[in-house]
């Protein structure tokens, strides 16, 4: 028993020092992570809320039932009771398992129908980003400040500086002021895409001819990763996405950099071609 309590406490201190040595691993996905990401917006928050409360129940159900089989297997096999019951109808049974399920269903229903609404818009946002898919990049536009208009590319392995994720961090990522909501417009140039960052709980597809909405607020300062998760052809593996927040101080600095930078109104740059040979090592090493 001694050694098992050392062992224990031993296993918790090294899970405390990872969980605090590596804040960073929150925004982005990790080797062998078994859980979520770390919530970083209200919506995500409500997420993880819905997960844990749905994961109780079926944890209880799947509990009861395996419970109800054992006992069962016990009491009623061939040796306790060698003579077969001919019970074929109980009444107060047929209402049990009818209407437990119902009002599982609706103690998960309500909840799961308040996020929905919850994260489908905000009514008072603070500013508006679109987000336009292309094969294979994303296109971004600030109409709030003066259609400020730029493309956002995965960086390949070749240019990949130290401290980048590869197959996740990209040359322009959208930038965002902490605490202000946000308006997110997503449509798409040819085919379904979808718009997917966990960590800030942000999923929409991306529809030719079709805007749909959707909102974030990002309430702690950094870089949350997300990525197409819609099967968009050949690259489709190759469009990441990274949303920096920054203090609105620092935003109101980028915007006048970004204006200056990537020339508000000028056409979105046609997509760079990249190699056969470079796409095939990209798949294969991921």
């Amino acid at each position: 028993m001694h050694v098992l309590r050392r062992l224990f406490a031993t296993l918790l201190t090294l899970a405390t020092g990872v969980t605090f040595a590596m804040p960073a691993l929150a925004q982005a996905p990790r080797n062998w992570q078994m859980g979520m990401q770390a919530a970083a917006s209200p919506v995500a928050e409500r997420i993880h809320s819905l997960h844990d409360l749905v994961l109780v129940i079926i944890t209880v159900i799947t509990i009861f039932v395996a419970g109800l089989l054992v006992y069962v297997m016990w009491r009623f096999n061939s040796v306790r009771n060698p003579v077969p019951s001919k019970l074929s109808h109980h009444t107060g049974l047929e209402i049990a398992w009818t209407v437990i399920p119902v009002l599982i269903l609706v103690v998960i229903a309500i909840p799961s129908f308040r996020l929905v609404y919850f994260e489908d818009r905000t009514h008072d946002a603070d500013m508006t980003v679109k987000v336009m898919a292309h094969q294979w990049y994303w296109e971004y536009t600030y109409p709030d400040s003066g259609n400020l208009n730029f493309r956002s590319d995965w960086i390949q392995d070749a240019d990949l500086k130290p401290g980048q994720l590869r197959l996740l961090d990209v040359d322009n990522p959208l930038v965002v002021p902490v605490g202000k909501n946000i308006r997110i417009l997503t449509n798409s140039a040819d085919v379904i895409h979808s718009f997917y960052v966990p960590s800030v709980g942000v999923q929409r597809y991306a529809i030719p001819g079709r805007t749909i909405e959707t909102w974030v607020r990002v309430d702690k300062p950094g870089t949350y990763y997300g990525e197409c998760n819609q099967i968009c052809g050949t690259n489709h593996s190759f469009m990441p996405i990274a949303i920096t927040a920054v203090p609105v101080a620092e935003y109101q600095a980028w915007e006048k950099t970004a204006k200056a930078k990537f020339a508000e109104g000028q056409p979105i740059p046609a997509p760079a071609q990249t190699s056969t040979e470079t796409i095939r090592l990209a798949q294969v090493q991921h």
